[in-house]
C-alpha cells in the first residue's frame, strides 16, 4: 500500500509547527494517497523516523516522501536523505521515492504579487523591490533565488528587484534594507519569501523600524500556505510516483 509522508522543516516556534501541519491537514483530501503522515525534520515530533513507523504501521510498503521546504538546499539534498538512510536500515523491506521540494515555480511568484496587491497600496512602475530568503550555504540556493527573481521582474516589469537573505548567504537583508533606504526610493517593497510567520519576521519588522524613516517601506506578509501551494505539492509527489511519472527510488535491497 502507497503512502505520503511530509516532512517539514520544524520550528522552535509552535505557531510555526501548528500552521505546517494545519496545512497538511486541509492538503491531504486532494492528494489521492491512502496513508498520509506528517513529520518534522528537526526541532519538533513526529520525527522521520516515528513518521515512517505511522505509515508502515498503518500498512504502507511504498512511501513517497514530499520534503515540504520552499527550496532544494541542504535539507533537501543532504539532511532528509540521510535520516532516510538511517530508517531504511530499520524498514528494508520499505521502498522510499523521494519528491522535490516546491522549488522555483511561476505559482510562487504569483503568491509574492498577490502579498502586494492585498496591502491596497498602489505598486509604482519606479517601486524598489528586496525578496527575502532564509538563506543556505547551499549554492543552488542562489541560483534559484535569481530564477525566482527573474520571474518576479517578468511578471510585474519592476526593474529594481534586489534579494537580500536572513542567514547563512549574502547579501545579507540588513545590508540590502539599508542600502536600498538610502537611494531614498519613491517606494521599497519588502517581500518574504518564507512559509510562515516565524521568529525570521520579527527579525525583519525590527531591522525595519530601526531605520530613520519607514514611510516608503512597504512590508507584505510571508507567502504563508496558499493553495496554490497545494497545487505545487500534488504535482511533485505526483513526479514521484512510480505509477505516474519519473522518480528516484533510494532502496537497500
Amino acid at each position: 500500500m502507497k503512502a505520503v509522508l511530509y516532512i517539514c522543516h520544524g520550528s522552535r516556534v509552535k505557531k510555526g509547527r501548528d500552521e505546517a501541519l494545519a496545512f497538511i491537514e486541509r492538503t491531504k483530501p486532494f492528494i489521492d494517497i491512502p496513508i498520509q503522515e506528517a513529520c518534522f525534520l528537526e526541532l519538533a515530533e513526529p520525527t522521520i523516523e516515528q513518521g515512517v513507523s505511522r505509515c508502515v504501521a498503518q500498512g504502507a510498503t511504498e512511501i513517497i516522501v514530499f520534503p515540504f521546504l520552499l527550496l532544494a538546499a541542504g535539507h533537501a539534498k543532504k539532511d532528509i536523505p540521510m535520516e532516510l538512510e538511517k530508517v531504511q536500515f530499520a524498514f528494508p523491506s520499505v521502498v522510499f521515492y523521494y519528491a522535490k521540494p516546491l522549488g522555483v515555480h511561476e505559482a510562487m511568484v504569483d503568491i509574492l504579487v498577490e502579498r502586494m496587491r492585498e496591502t491596497g497600496q498602489p505598486i509604482m512602475p519606479d517601486a524598489s523591490v528586496l525578496l527575502v530568503g532564509r538563506g543556505s550555504s547551499d549554492p543552488q540556493t542562489k541560483e534559484d533565488f535569481a530564477a525566482i527573481r527573474d520571474l518576479f521582474r517578468y511578471k510585474t516589469k519592476l526593474l529594481d528587484v534586489n534579494i537580500g537573505y536572513l542567514a547563512a548567504a549574502t547579501p545579507s537583508f540588513k545590508e540590502e534594507l539599508v542600502r536600498i533606504h538610502q537611494q531614498k526610493p519613491a517606494q521599497l517593497w519588502v517581500l518574504p519569501y518564507l512559509l510562515f510567520t516565524g521568529i525570521l519576521s520579527k527579525t525583519m519588522e525590527k531591522e525595519i523600524r530601526s531605520l530613520e524613516s519607514q514611510e516608503s517601506i512597504i512590508l507584505t506578509k510571508c507567502l504563508g500556505y496558499h493553495s496554490s501551494i497545494r497545487n505545487i505539492m500534488k504535482e511533485r509527489i505526483r513526479e514521484a510516483d512510480p505509477t505516474g511519472g519519473y522518480h528516484y527510488v533510494s532502496h537497500h535491497g
